[in-house]
């Protein structure tokens, strides 16, 4: 046991992650996307676009932000807005070095406050003057009077001093790595500035201008990186704007709704010369803005993320230090014991769902890093250990796999699939809920006389979509072939029985291909029987994904063999819970399926030597 954790920690000796070293550096933190990491330093270095694509949990926004540390602070600067007394729905704009813009504020304030100081003492000294004289020539009352009145009209007569006093826009003071914001999601406002509304709009009560503009995600992002995920879910006039502001490098800002008073003041154009890292998964490119697009190919790089990495030692080792740089980054929960971490690196081959693989969805792992802590810390435990990560796993199940099990349950409960005995033209098929979740999929077969005399159809119901429709029609061209009847006096009916939610895919080929035949040849199916796999029209079986998962689900419904492709057979990691509960038969071609599914008879092994022949013609 201790050698194969050795083994699944690239050899690397420590007893806790207290031991390992966490790097301060955010780019130095990224794992197993070394071709994006050097990618962003190049785009730090000269200022370029990118473009981050890939599935989510991979790292995007860690390299985003990694990108605004590698950019010179020494660039930043402070945006300040002006009144402009030529045109008050027209504010002015100016830029200053980091840290000067709150010291100009600061000054035009102290100047303000020592002009309406000295206002006020003209004021007072006037009143006064004005209730003396009063009380002098016994006209006490009328001095009240005219005293108020002159108060009154200084108030809204005179300009409040306040009004000329600048607006800090942008502020950069004391940063120590260049702005990033992120502006996923932001509405129109949110992402180029906005302009409150003024209520009271006239007799001395109106707010200037200059006061209610307020900076966008754009403007803030000045000299920084701006971070958008989802790229294509913006507007499209959002993403015409959102170009301008790229070419331009400033962008006005103006009240976004027509019925604001903020939509009459546009200021003069704020700058902003940001960076732009835009991402998304595949669609996010058919929902861009052509040009947008084509400026970030022009003066950028487009980076594709792996979903996965070489299962090496030394990619083993930055697992490892992955554990560590998550339990540092939650600072909430206990350190992991070398076997926790082992378990760790063990899930990650797992849910790789490829041989010689790790997985790179490392949020998804490091959901069951801080689960484990999150129960190490309820428990008490100093550190995590193999048991807690274990309960985390059982825990932390994706709504798929919570789905998968309440499915199967239900579907024994109402015998949806037979685990036992029996049945001609009943196969115990496979297939996958998300991409985590596997799940029993019975398919039954019925052959009948044909209702049109010119040709046999093969009839599907399910719910099929376009690969899984196509899959279906490949298989009866196998049958067609190997079973030597003239199917044009024959309609073959298809059901994927509780496929509510639609079936896709190609790996329900084998069992397609078996419901068939059984039905066709009169040969019962084992029932405690399961299998996946594509089928070529050649008869080879191919290999299809989410393997250990429609195990699971096989195992889970009590199933006591699965067939497999063969060339999958390496992608099988079960956890120590499934491990030995199913017999695992890896297959290459139709007749093997058929040899290990169908119940031994007379007319299975007719029908196994029409098969060889087929293979040796």
């Amino acid at each position: 046991m201790s050698e194969n954790i050795d083994e699944l920690l690239g050899g690397l000796e420590f007893r806790t992650t207290e031991e390992i070293e966490v790097p301060k550096s955010l780019i130095d933190q990224v794992i197993g996307q070394d071709h994006a990491v050097e990618a962003i330093r190049k785009a730090a270095v000269q200022k370029r676009h990118v473009m981050l694509i890939g599935s989510p949990g991979t790292g995007k926004s860690m390299l985003a932000k990694a990108m605004a540390e590698l950019l010179p602070k020494e660039e930043l600067e402070d945006i300040l807005v002006y009144p402009n007394p030529e045109d008050p729905n027209q504010p002015r704009i100016r830029t200053v070095p980091a840290g000067k813009g709150k010291e100009i504020v600061e000054a035009y304030k102290q100047e303000a406050m020592k002009k309406e100081q000295a206002k006020n003492m003209f004021l007072f000294t006037l009143v006064f003057f004005v209730i003396a004289y009063s009380a002098l020539i016994g006209e006490f009352l009328w001095g009240i009077i005219a005293a108020v009145m002159i108060f009154m009209l200084a108030r809204y007569m005179m300009p409040r001093e306040e009004k000329n006093v600048p607006k800090l826009l942008v502020n950069n003071s004391g940063r120590e790595t260049a702005p990033f914001e992120d502006a996923t999601g932001a509405h129109a406002g949110a992402l180029f500035g906005d302009v409150r509304h003024d209520p009271f709009q006239s007799g001395g009560l109106e707010t200037p201008a200059h006061e209610r503009v307020e900076s966008g995600a754009i403007h803030r992002a000045h000299r920084g990186v701006l971070y958008i995920d989802e790229i294509n879910t913006l507007t499209i006039e959002s993403q015409q704007k959102l170009l301008t502001a790229l070419q331009e490098k400033k962008f006005p800002i103006t009240g976004q709704s027509e019925r604001s008073s903020g939509a009459m003041v546009r200021t003069e154009p704020v700058p902003c010369d940001f960076v732009l890292v835009a991402a998304g998964n595949l669609d996010a490119l058919y929902g861009m803005h052509p040009a947008l697009r084509s400026r970030i190919r022009g003066y950028g790089y487009e980076i594709y993320m792996n979903d996965t990495m070489e299962d090496t030692e030394e990619n083993r080792r930055k697992l490892v230090r992955f554990v560590a740089q998550e339990i540092v980054r939650d600072g909430k929960i206990p350190h992991f014991t070398r076997e926790a971490v082992a378990e760790i690196i063990r899930e990650a081959k797992r849910r790789a769902g490829r041989r010689g693989h790790l997985t790179l969805r490392l949020r998804e792992l490091g959901g069951i890093v801080r689960t484990a802590g999150d129960i190490a810390r309820s428990e008490g435990a100093e550190y995590v250990t193999v048991e807690h990560v274990l309960k985390a796993k059982r825990i932390s199940k994706s709504i798929e796999e919570q789905l998968a099990d309440k499915y199967i349950e239900r579907r024994k409960d109402y015998r949806l699939f037979i685990t036992e005995g029996e049945m001609v033209g009943r196969v115990n098929g496979l297939a996958v809920i998300g991409e985590s979740a596997g799940i029993v999929l019975p398919i039954i077969a019925e052959v009948t006389p044909a209702l049109s005399k010119e040709e046999g159809k093969i009839i599907a119901t399910g719910r099929l979509q376009e690969i899984a429709r196509e899959a279906v029609m490949n298989v009866s061209a196998i049958i067609k072939k190997i079973i030597g009847k003239d199917m044009s006096n024959y309609d073959v009916h298809i059901q994927f029985v509780g496929t509510y939610e639609g079936v896709e895919g190609d790996s329900a080929s084998i069992s397609i291909a078996t419901a068939v035949v059984s039905a066709l040849e009169g040969v019962e199916v084992d029932q405690s029987v399961a299998m996946t796999g594509s089928l070529s029209v050649k008869g080879d079986v191919l290999p299809v994904g989410g393997v250990t998962q429609k195990i699971e689900a096989a195992i889970q419904a009590g199933l006591k063999k699965v067939i497999i492709p063969k060339d999958n057979i390496d992608d099988v990691l079960l956890d120590a819970e499934h491990e030995g509960r199913i017999e695992i038969v890896a297959v290459s071609r139709i007749d093997e399926v058929l040899e290990h599914s169908l119940v031994d008879s007379e007319r299975k092994e007719k029908l196994l030597e029409k098969l060889k022949s087929f293979n040796a013609s």
